[in-house]
């Protein structure tokens, strides 16, 4: 698989001309790449920081043990102390990695702050996957030391921390460093196969996509009187991070986002010009304030248009697939199973299946072991914009376009968070009221 195409290239090096490639130029300058082959004190032994504990990254940390035998977890970091030792538990119970979760009670990291001092901790490797809030300043932290970084999706919740993002990918690629995003569908063999086919013309030129993510509610957002005595504003929000847009991005954003990445796959790098959605809440989510629909049409070059549509109600018909419109035929991956093309000849994947979470840890340390950086940033941050700029369409009601959200100044998350501060929640998008910023 190509990880960055030329498209993207030149996207990259559009980016370090117009967001400060000066201001990051010394940071890079100040820094050394990593030796090749050379971790943990001078051993050939990899160790693992797993930053997030809930079921996502507590599968990252089993996948990325499963990839490399000779890799340990030695620290883990969570806001809640519970979430880290359910991972640990979970991990210690999988006979085939018990053996090698070195995790102690001094490598336990809660709090805020937690992900600083698992990074300062001494692993090589740092696992991203705390609500999509906290993934920039995260991704910096890791890269200005100098770790190998799997990054879950998304990659941010605003347009400041996607900028942040792009800086932070551009580092750790002047450092050599490895960089797998946590869009899984691009390691899935059979997705692979079709999108390459799509590439070299099986369906002529692209002239639409639909994609769907129409599903149920992740995690609903519990009444305000269930909120104990004494909790903070933080902890309610953090406790409940699915349905507030500083965290999660919301749905289209955190979740949806997989399709949009799907949608930009097909595009292979390509920009949309500008985009117009229409969103809002149907189900109410109490304190929440993330929509539970969003439709986004994004335009690119030639007028070709892609559309998204995103759901989270419960009880409505579901659908996940990818429907892809050619100029000599149509390409179409419908849920979970394989790929087809109907074209000039028609085509099924048949070839070898595989796990593709699994698979993203395999690529991920077999490139770390042989000094052959994967960099899947700018395509990471592309997906995430094209989540976010979606959003800011349905929140506002206004056309958005690329450039105008790569420029936003909304910042959604504060700058100093503390556990005990004030945080009030802001009010639910109202499309025609609410402004771009």
């Amino acid at each position: 698989m190509k990880h960055m195409s030329n498209d993207q290239n030149s996207s990259r090096r559009q980016f370090l001309k117009t967001s400060g490639s000066l201001a990051i130029g010394g940071v890079i300058a100040s820094t050394l790449a990593v030796p090749r082959g050379v971790f943990a004190a001078g051993t050939d032994t990899l160790k693992i920081g797993l930053i997030g504990c809930g079921g996502r990254g507590t599968g990252a940390a089993s996948e990325a043990l499963t990839a490399d035998k000779n890799a340990v977890l030695t620290a883990v970091a969570d806001v809640f102390k519970e979430k880290c030792e359910a991972a640990i538990n979970s991990l210690k119970g999988n006979a085939a990695l018990q053996d090698r979760v070195k995790v102690t009670q001094d490598t336990v990291f809660v709090g805020l702050d937690g992900y600083k001092r698992l990074i300062d901790s001494g692993v090589d490797v740092v696992l991203l996957a705390a609500p999509p809030g906290f993934r920039p300043q995260h991704l910096r932290a890791a890269v200005l030391a100098g770790k190998h970084i799997f990054c879950e999706k998304p990659m941010a919740t605003d347009a400041p921390g996607v900028r942040s993002v792009l800086e932070s990918v551009e580092i750790a690629r002047t450092k050599n460093l490895s960089l797998v995003a946590g869009f899984c569908w691009r390691y899935e063999f059979g997705r692979r196969e079709f999108f390459k086919r799509v590439h070299d013309g099986a369906i002529g030129e692209i002239r639409a996509v639909y994609a769907t993510y129409l599903t149920g509610p992740v995690k609903p957002m519990p009444p305000a009187d269930k909120r104990p005595t004494g909790m903070s504003d933080v902890e309610w929000q953090l406790r409940n991070w699915y349905n507030f847009t500083w965290l999660s991005g919301d749905g289209l954003v955190e979740q949806a986002c997989h399709s949009i990445d799907k949608i930009a796959w097909a595009m292979n790098g390509k920009l949309p010009l500008r985009a117009v959605a229409n969103g809002g809440r149907q189900i109410p989510n109490n304190e929440g304030n993330i929509y539970d629909h969003i439709d986004v049409f994004y335009e690119y070059e030639d007028g070709v248009r892609a559309f998204m549509a995103q759901r989270q109600i419960a009880g409505c018909y579901s659908d996940n697939s990818d429907y892809l419109l050619g100029s000599s035929g149509t390409g179409t991956i419908k849920g979970w199973n394989e790929p087809v093309i109907k074209g000039v000849t028609t085509w099924r994947y048949s070839g070898q299946k595989n796990n593709m979470y699994q698979t993203e840890h395999d690529e991920l340390f077999a490139s770390i072991r042989s000094g052959k950086p994967i960099n899947d940033g700018i395509w990471m941050a592309h997906s995430t914009l094209m989540a976010i700029m979606g959003r800011m369409a349905a929140y506002t009601g206004q056309e958005i376009t690329w450039d105008q959200a790569m420029n936003s100044q909304e910042k959604l998350v504060p700058d100093e968070l503390t556990w005990d501060m004030k945080l009030p929640i802001t009010p639910m998008a109202m499309p025609g009221r609410t402004k771009f910023v």
